[in-house]
């Protein structure tokens, strides 16, 4: 590579900046594009009927001759969970730890993507992509084999520091490398892409040894059945449910088919110690007594949110709830699901049991730091221009205003939007044109099929509902052969109503008429017309905007 091609280097997000979840960042070094992460993002609550969303790839595919590879910093869905439909496109190189890959070919597999180059990395490898080299550094998270990028660049390095905390009392696979994060920042980081999750909490965030100790104390104490909606990664977590199942003399089982195989992959792998005798089968621990019984569970997607409110309404295959059942939620709420907890809560309360939720530190400690461990971070970088991401935008204004106390000036901080642009010449940030970065619509089979002007429709038909109009005209005889015949569909209720719909059954033919006696009999014409006078007379007597949906047959 010539010193012409390096001399401008491009960093943007397609993901992850001003939302949570979905993340996808990308470094562009003149012939060469390097992607961090490719995550999904639950839906937020006005999309309708969607599964998930991924980040629009349009970018990437335009320039897919320059994108070398894909680094995915650690095993969670909002960084890999796009791969099963990306890698369906992009036909290039997947690095990852040991555990990351291991639950990406899972995925893959089950989502039937056979062709894939999955390539293990470890906190040694060093990568050459021409004069661009890329090494990596362990951090503490949530589950095992987390790391931080570094590309180093002829301007100096571009560090993504993956999801972190910093808990001295984290060994093996959960430790943080210091002394490599320490090294990178004294040899020059040109700028630093940071996790914002936590940045609007003070302190440092807990460690998951205190929420281990919680479980024993608990698992002594309650006297029925109990049941731990979690994570399914939060592999830490799930070694403190085991141990203190075993020390209680109770026996573990497993819910889920999710939970199973991530079960079965850290065991296999080592990550995760299960006391022997403890785990049994789903048929076994149904008929233990309950106070002999610890069952995990969460949901097909490793979320634990819609498990719990599966279970509380009674709608959950294999677990329904008990008077004397205790549940803890052994995770925090993300934005957007506060109010779907707490009614799960109420619900399970309503049916007899006891509920610990998530809002109590006692069972959940974060895998993101708090605010003095981003001091940390920036402390042991030394970055030269920062780059809050990963977290909506107050998170990333919370994170600004910590590097701001730690001596960094306005021009060295830098809050993008999604698409927005930054490029560095000569060790200097500014900003450039914009990329496209919007969103792609998961829902069912259908890949980007659902679009605004659809999810609109769906809005409107939860609203005002529906009338369908169905009438048969013959155009040879110039007159209306069956119909007017009025659908409602949650718009009014139809015996309540009847005058109502006798009346817009009328307009309908009055409308009909006058236009077979003009002679219009353009379909087009004729709906619009229906649409049109339909409208303001429903308006007028209901205030409400139904969709119209005229439907014209020749006889």
């Amino acid at each position: 590579m010539t010193n012409q091609e390096t001399e401008k280097i491009k960093v943007f997000a397609l993901g992850g900046v001003g939302e949570v979840g979905k993340n996808m960042y990308v470094i562009e070094t003149g012939s060469q594009i390097f992607i961090v992460d490719a995550g999904l993002m639950i839906p937020e609550d006005e999309m309708l009927g969607i599964d998930m969303v991924i980040p629009d790839i349009s970018y990437l595919m335009d320039h897919k001759t320059k994108v070398k590879a894909i680094f995915i910093t650690h095993g969670h869905e909002e960084h890999m969970g796009a791969l099963t439909y990306i890698l369906r496109k992009l036909e290039v190189p997947v690095f990852g730890t040991k555990f990351t890959l291991a639950l990406l070919k899972e995925e893959l597999e089950q989502a039937n993507v056979r062709k894939s180059d999955l390539k293990e990395v470890d906190r040694t490898t060093i990568l050459t992509f021409d004069e661009v080299k890329v090494s990596f550094f362990r951090t503490t998270h949530s589950i095992p084999d987390s790391v931080g990028i570094v590309f180093h660049t002829d301007q100096g390095a571009i560090v993504h520091s993956g999801d972190y905390k910093f808990d001295p009392t984290s060994i093996g696979v959960f430790s943080t490398d210091i002394d490599i994060m320490a090294q990178v920042g004294s040899e020059g980081v040109l700028c630093l892409l940071s996790d914002s999750m936590n940045a609007e909490k003070p302190g440092h965030t807990g460690s998951e040894n205190q929420v281990g100790q919680e479980f024993s104390d608990a698992f002594y104490n309650i006297e029925g059945r109990i049941i731990v909606v979690t994570y399914a990664t939060n592999i830490q977590r799930l070694q403190s449910i085991f141990l203190a199942a075993n020390e209680s003399g109770r026996k573990v089982g497993i819910v889920g088919q999710k939970m199973t195989r991530v079960v079965e992959i850290a065991k296999g792998l080592g990550y995760l110690t299960i006391p022997e005798d403890t785990l049994v089968s789903y048929n076994e621990i149904m008929q233990l007594p309950s106070n002999q019984v610890v069952m995990i569970t969460t949901n097909h997607q490793g979320e634990p949110v819609a498990a719990l409110s599966k279970i509380a309404k009674g709608t959950h295959k294999q677990i329904q709830v008990s008077q004397g059942d205790t549940f803890i939620f052994a995770a925090a709420s993300s934005p957007g699901t506060e109010i779907s907890i707490s009614k799960s809560v109420d619900l399970l309360y309503r049916a007899g049991a006891n509920v610990i939720s998530g809002g109590s530190k006692r069972f959940h400690a974060s895998g993101h730091g708090s605010q003095e461990d981003i001091k940390m971070m920036l402390h042991l970088m030394k970055p030269k221009y920062i780059v809050p991401i990963h977290g909506e935008y107050r998170m990333q204004k919370a994170h600004a205003k910590i590097a701001k106390s730690m001596g960094m000036q306005d021009d060295q901080i830098i809050i993008l939007e999604k698409g927005e642009v930054i490029e560095f010449t000569d060790q200097k940030a500014s900003y450039g044109s914009k990329v496209y970065a919007g969103n792609v619509l998961i829902d069912g089979l259908g890949i980007g099929d659902v679009g605004n002007i659809v999810l609109r429709d769906r809005r409107l038909l939860s609203q005002d509902g529906i009338l369908v109009i169905v009438v048969t005209l013959s155009k040879d005889r110039n007159e209306i052969v069956a119909g007017p015949e009025i659908i409602s569909r949650g718009f009014v209720y139809v015996r309540e109503s009847e005058q109502l719909l006798i009346d817009a059954t009328g307009i309908v033919k009055d409308i009909l008429d006058k236009c077979i006696k003009d002679q219009i009999m353009d379909w087009s014409t004729l709906k619009l017309s229906i649409r049109d006078s339909l409208n303001q007379y429903l308006y007028e007597k209901t205030k409400r905007r139904p969709m119209i949906l005229p439907i014209i047959m020749e006889a």
